[in-house]
């Protein structure tokens, strides 16, 4: 019981930053703008927190480090989008050469620019204030699910509160109606008076910054530093978990869980004495051969916003 204690909670360590970029990746595609960038938005985000919060040790900040780095992600991370969002919307450019220019972009650049401010270091240096885990008196205390669901990072808890937020507004507010409304039906919305390309713009946006959190969370949390490979292809699990949750809140929260799970398995298992016979390159393939599993079986299933990719012209019925 215990290891499967420890089984949940890891699975919610390693899911949160897939959260975000799902949720990110979510509005995004549900506004009708294919969001292949995910990548790079999780890339720029996880550069920024490093960079940030090791400037930001130096000052002094100690604690609040952290916590700054994580908050100055989306900032810096606005800049892929708006390159996004001006290429796909303004310009009406193919979405996913749109997606993948943005990814590289956010690859090269970074890598540039860590070895520009760490005299040609390919990594930031080590991060002394990261983010611990918070246990929440009491409930902490409790057998197996004390463990299992009161001891994650304060991340994860904003993560789980960030999707309830999302589908709230998504499905209880206009704003939400609108955001489906231009991603399935953008003549009807438009017809209603809805700025569909304004929105569809405001949305690549701000699923670009959500998205960015997520890179800031594996940078400071399981890494505490920024190199070449801290993403290493989390960006298209998080796409795969937007698919596979059906571009729904809950959903894609579900399928981030479940790519989670396969990443905390790499961890637990390597306590069991058969498995220490494995290679330990099996576990860390795993997550991404289950990706592929998940989209060949349910891709054909899932139903995408029906405007999903198509660029709109106003006044267009």
């Amino acid at each position: 019981m215990e290891m499967i204690a420890f089984l949940i909670n890891g699975t919610f360590v390693f899911a949160t930053a897939l959260i975000f970029a799902a949720l990110g990746g979510l509005i995004t595609e549900r506004a009708g703008v294919i969001n292949l960038g995910l990548e790079g938005f999780m890339v720029s985000g996880a550069f920024t927190a490093g960079v940030v919060t090791y400037y930001a040790e130096q000052a002094g900040m100690a604690g609040a480090a952290p916590w700054i780095g994580f908050l100055a992600a989306p900032i810096f991370t606005l800049l892929f989008a708006l390159l996004h969002a001006i290429a796909s919307v303004r310009f009406k450019a193919n979405q996913v050469i749109s997606g993948i220019v943005v990814n590289m972009l956010a690859a090269s650049s970074t890598f540039f620019f860590v070895k520009l401010l760490f005299d040609g270091a390919a990594e930031t240096p080590l991060l002394h204030n990261v983010f611990s885990k918070i246990s929440i008196p009491v409930l902490s205390e409790l057998p197996f699910v004390g463990v299992a669901f009161f001891s994650l990072y304060p991340v994860t808890y904003i993560a789980i509160a960030l999707a309830i937020i999302i589908y709230f507004v998504m499905y209880r507010t206009p704003l939400g109606l609108r955001l489906r409304a231009v991603g399935e039906h953008p003549g009807s919305a438009d017809t209603a008076g809805v700025r569909v390309n304004r929105l569809r713009f405001l949305a690549v946006l701000a699923g670009g910054m959500i998205a960015s959190l997520g890179g800031a969370t594996v940078t400071l949390t399981m890494n505490s530093s920024f190199t070449f490979h801290t993403i290493s292809g989390q960006g298209f699990i998080a796409l795969a978990a937007v698919i596979f949750g059906r571009w729904h809140p809950i959903g894609a929260f579900g399928a981030a869980l479940f790519f989670g799970v396969a990443q905390a398995v790499k961890d637990q298992i390597q306590v069991v004495e058969a498995a220490k016979h494995i290679p330990n390159e099996i576990f860390y393939l795993l997550p991404y051969v289950l990706t592929l599993v998940v989209l060949i079986f349910t891709s054909k299933k899932s139903s995408s916003p029906a405007a999903l990719g198509v660029p709109y012209e106003p006044g267009k019925r």
